[in-house]
């Protein structure tokens, strides 16, 4: 039976998980932990396990305690939630909501019917959830496609924020400093290596938009130097003909969010009340063929249509996350991104390692 233990008040003891829950398949592994599908006995209820070796996590310590720390703290409709927590001999068990609708980009792919609308009711879901969390002075610093999921098979479901790795709390008129997130969805003053705070986000929810709305991404070149320059001058195009029927609001609404200047770019409050947001100036025109076949030309997996289940920042499936180059359709030019665990990326004979992307 599980038992209050002597430190944060989150954390439980348990002398054997498995008491508690019946462990079934393993969904994932990151970088220092497993993800495994379970069963509590006395609910049955299906939740994911985060299941992390505290031997693994020698000088790491403080960085799982800062996802715990902020995760426990989150309750968000579209916001995986972190139920529980167990001490159990020398690991770590974090007890995840589980999310079992897939990724954002398969979604998209399989869809026949796909519109600026959709796309503009996905934006706002998210804008929602990284307002509530920038409200409680959390700032993500990790948003991408890859950690965006579907909570459930259903067409009308709800789209997950996951992924809190990287996340930090913020205090009161605090700037942030550590350069962290992933190459092509950071901000130009992460790269620059100057203090940043909330309007990280916001920057990284206009390049997801930019990229519902085309299917790649607006930075590229398989050159690091180039690639942080085109960041760091926001040099980014609506190019023909990819962008020739999607409306002048919805470029309106990314050139807000892409703003170089993070004392001028939108906020998430500001964002919800644009009129591609909040308005009716989304547009209905069928843009799948375009946006899926660019989808699968620029993040191009071994197979589509894979069922997936994720959880705790997790995006797992039964095929390895093999991320292959995105190109751009101009100029085929392409970058690595290559998707990890906890939002840790990797790439070799690069500059990026582990958390910290600088020039």
């Amino acid at each position: 039976m599980p038992r209050e233990v002597d430190g944060p008040s989150w954390k439980k003891h348990a002398d054997d998980i498995r008491d508690i829950y019946e462990f079934r398949d393993v969904l994932g592994t990151g970088a220092f932990s497993e993800v495994i599908l379970a069963e509590e006995k006395t609910t049955q209820k299906l939740v994911a396990i985060k299941c992390i070796a505290k031997k693994a996590l020698e000088g790491k310590e403080s960085s799982i305690e800062n996802e715990i720390a902020v995760l426990h703290k989150i309750k968000h409709p579209n916001i995986v939630a972190l139920d529980d927590i167990y001490e159990c001999g020398g690991h770590l068990y974090l007890i995840m909501q589980l999310v079992s609708g897939g990724e954002l980009f398969d979604r998209i792919v399989e869809k026949g019917f796909y519109t600026e609308r959709d796309a503009s009711r996905l934006i706002c879901q998210v804008l929602d959830a990284v307002k509530y969390l920038h409200d409680m002075g959390i700032v993500h610093r990790d948003l991408k496609p890859e950690n965006l999921l579907y909570y459930s098979l259903e067409e009308d479901s709800k789209i997950m924020i996951s992924d809190f790795g990287l996340s930090k709390m913020e205090g009161s008129g605090s700037v942030l400093s550590t350069a962290c997130g992933t190459p092509g969805y950071v901000a130009p003053e992460v790269l620059a290596q100057k203090p940043y705070s909330k309007a990280v986000d916001c920057w990284s929810i206009g390049v997801i938009a930019y990229i519902l709305l085309c299917g790649y991404p607006p930075f590229y070149d398989e050159n690091d130097a180039k690639l942080f320059e085109q960041i760091l001058k926001a040099e980014y195009e609506f190019d023909s003909p990819y962008w020739d029927d999607i409306s002048d609001s919805a470029k309106d609404f990314i050139r807000h969010l892409m703003e170089k200047d993070p004392e001028k770019r939108f906020t998430c409050e500001q964002a919800l009340q644009h009129p591609w947001i909040a308005g009716d100036t989304a547009l209905d025109k069928n843009i799948h063929q375009s946006v899926s076949e660019q989808i699968k030309k620029n993040f191009a997996k071994s197979k589509w249509k894979v069922p997936t289940l994720a959880a705790a920042g997790t995006a797992v499936q039964s095929l390895p996350r093999n991320w292959r180059p995105l190109a751009h359709p101009s100029s085929r030019a392409a970058f690595d991104t290559v998707a990890g665990g906890l939002g840790i990326w990797r790439r070799e004979g690069s500059i990026l390692r582990g958390r910290v992307v600088v020039g």
